[in-house]
C-alpha cells in the first residue's frame, strides 16, 4: 500500500491537470501557430509557464485503484500486477485465468 499523501497528492494533480486542459491547449496552440507574429507565441509561451507546474498532465503518475501502486500498473484495468493477481485468484476478472506450468 502505497502512503496515502502521496495518493492524495497524485489525485489533486489530475484535477489540476483536468482543470486547466484547456487553456494550456489553446496557449499550445497559440504559440505553434506559424502564421501568428512571434512576439503574440512568446506571450502564450510565457502565460503556459505562469500555470502551476502540477496542472500539468505529464506530472501525473498512474497508480493502482486498489493499492496506489505506482509500478507494474496495467493501463486497461487500472490495476497493479500484484493487485491484478490478487482478483484473479478469486476469480472476481472475468476471463482471466491463472496460468501454470
Amino acid at each position: 500500500m502505497a502512503k496515502t499523501s502521496s495518493i492524495i497528492k497524485n489525485k489533486k494533480r489530475a484535477e489540476a491537470a483536468k482543470r486547466t486542459a484547456a487553456k494550456r491547449a489553446a496557449l499550445k496552440a497559440i504559440s505553434k501557430d506559424q502564421n501568428l507574429s512571434m512576439e503574440d507565441r512568446f506571450k502564450a509561451q510565457l502565460r503556459l509557464a505562469e500555470l502551476p507546474r502540477n496542472s500539468s498532465p505529464v506530472r501525473v503518475r498512474n497508480r493502482c485503484e486498489m493499492t496506489g501502486r505506482p509500478r507494474g500498473y496495467y493501463r486497461k484495468l487500472k490495476l497493479s500486477r500484484i493487485a491484478l493477481r490478487e482478483l484473479g485468484n478469486l476469480g472476481l476478472i472475468p476471463g482471466l485465468v491463472k496460468s501454470s506450468w
